[in-house]
């Protein structure tokens, strides 16, 4: 258990009596050596999550010295991959957009290989599977500029956004002033539960419920549609204006990438942390490290622990299940969203066609992920099997089951009224990052990082490294 501790130390100070270790997802990933003889750092970063990644690269650039402190036996949290008989098998695997500016602005990110789905989505509805929602990706591409290919044979022609999505657009909040990724002369509109924005859209209920609802269930990771409307606005943003893709070689690539390419020595991993403050802090197996700064940057329950006040939200459970049939069910690299009832799937894909780097030897792979509370254990692969063989149209009896993954905090809840900037700076020398601080995907994770290092740098003084964006963070207490 963690507790702030106060009296005889000058600044604040944290005391972990006990370390919790991740389990070793696949083969181990030690950025750094076992035994490193450097005792002091600028900012000692706590948690290697993409976050905190992101913001040593910031802070790095800007020439401080950075020390990234992990308890798993290597970099990522929830953006995992295990390795099964040579197949990639991400644990949550997250929906990236080509539409998220902090794969531009993050060191390291700019030129990261993605693989895109095909253009728009495939929506089971009426018993057969209907292209919905698709986009100019000529157009995605010139905005964005990141690396994005699609392997295999050429997706069906773009044509414009489906109508339904450009109606949906205007169902939630528009952007607020100040925020990331919004139109600041857009009109105000109330923030309030994402299905309640829907009944009162306008939509037809054919165009809800077999497009847009099924949609923002998969972006949102959120079944009951309950999170903030302005989030599923900003949801709906990225997906219009950039393409559905995913790092290549699983989920890990984008930590992996962000951890190697930092100075070496500066990731350590399979550490614990038994003591901490503003200005120190100490591992079990490397002894003191004096710092100037300490940041948190690991998941929201832990970073409570660590920062006693800060507010563990509610989560959106996913379970994630990895199938190899076969024959592939399909060679089209899409999305598909099931409209009907009578399975716990929300999406699929056939991953071996978006990303065939996930398989050996050519082999297929299906991954579906299921939202919300999962079927008791016995009974999800076989209801699982008989929803996806409605949805692709083939018997699924011999497909084998390569793993099963169910992560209960996969996704922090985010209801109305949700404030996308919560603060990272808790006072001088003492910061919080992570997606439980701004949105809950990978934009808002890597914006939270950058934010932080922000923060980070005002307080020491510091310029930006040049071109950095300019985003001024909050300095107000948590």
């Amino acid at each position: 258990m963690l507790h702030l501790t106060r009296g005889a130390h000058p600044t604040p100070r944290f005391l972990r009596s006990s370390c919790t270790r991740a389990t070793n997802l696949g083969e181990a990933h030690v950025l750094s050596s076992t035994h490193t003889s450097a005792h002091s750092a600028d900012v000692v970063i706590i948690g290697a999550g993409i976050a905190g990644l992101a913001a040593a690269h910031h802070l790095t650039a800007a020439g401080l010295s950075v020390r990234v402190l992990e308890a798993a036996p290597r970099p990522g949290g929830r953006m995992a991959t295990e390795h099964v008989d040579g197949f990639r098998l991400d644990r949550v695997g997250p929906l990236l957009s080509t539409a998220y500016p902090e794969l531009l602005r993050t060191p390291a990110l700019e030129g990261i290989p993605l693989r895109m789905f095909s253009p728009g989505v495939l929506v089971r509805r009426d018993g057969r599977l209907q292209r919905a929602g698709n986009a100019d990706p000529v157009e995605r591409t010139r905005t964005t500029g990141t690396r994005a290919t699609a392997p295999g044979p050429a997706p069906t022609p773009p044509r414009r956004a489906h109508r339904a999505l450009t109606t949906a657009r205007a169902l939630a909040s528009a952007p607020r002033r100040g925020g990331h990724d919004r139109d600041p002369g857009a009109p105000a509109r109330p923030d309030r539960a994402t299905h309640e924005a829907l009944a009162a859209s306008g939509l037809p209920a054919s165009a809800v419920d077999g497009f847009v609802r099924p949609l923002l269930t998969a972006l949102l990771g959120d079944p009951d549609l309950s999170t903030s409307s302005h989030r599923a606005d900003l949801a709906l943003r990225a997906y219009a204006r950039g393409r559905l893709c995913v790092p290549a070689g699983g989920a890990s690539a984008l930590p992996d990438l962000l951890a190697r390419t930092l100075p070496p020595g500066t990731v350590v991993t399979d550490v614990c942390v038994t003591d901490a403050s503003i200005n120190r802090v100490t591992t079990k197996e490397h002894g003191e490290t004096a710092c100037r700064s300490l940041l948190v940057a690991t998941g929201a329950r832990a970073a409570a622990e660590l920062l006693p006040g800060l507010r563990v939200p509610d989560f959106h459970p996913v379970t994630v299940l990895h199938h190899t049939a076969p024959t592939a069910p399909s060679a089209d690299p899409a999305l598909v969203l099931d409209a009907e009832t009578g399975g716990p799937v929300a999406h699929t894909a056939v991953m071996s066609a978006v990303d065939p780097s996930r398989t050996p030897d050519g082999r297929v792979l299906v991954s579906s992920t299921v939202l919300g509370p999962p079927p008791p254990a016995g009974e999800v692969d076989r209801l699982v099997r008989a929803q996806l063989a409605g949805v692709y149209g083939t018997p699924t009896d011999d497909w084998e089951l390569l793993a099963v993954h169910h992560t209960p905090e996969a996704v922090p809840a985010m209801p109305a009224p949700h404030d996308p900037h919560r603060p990272v700076r808790l006072l001088s020398g003492l910061y919080v990052c992570g997606d439980h601080r701004d949105t809950n995907t990978v934009q808002g994770a890597l914006f939270s990082g950058r934010r932080a290092a922000r923060a980070v740098l005002g307080d020491l003084g510091v310029r930006p490294a040049p071109g950095t964006p300019d985003t001024p963070p909050r300095a107000t207490a948590a």
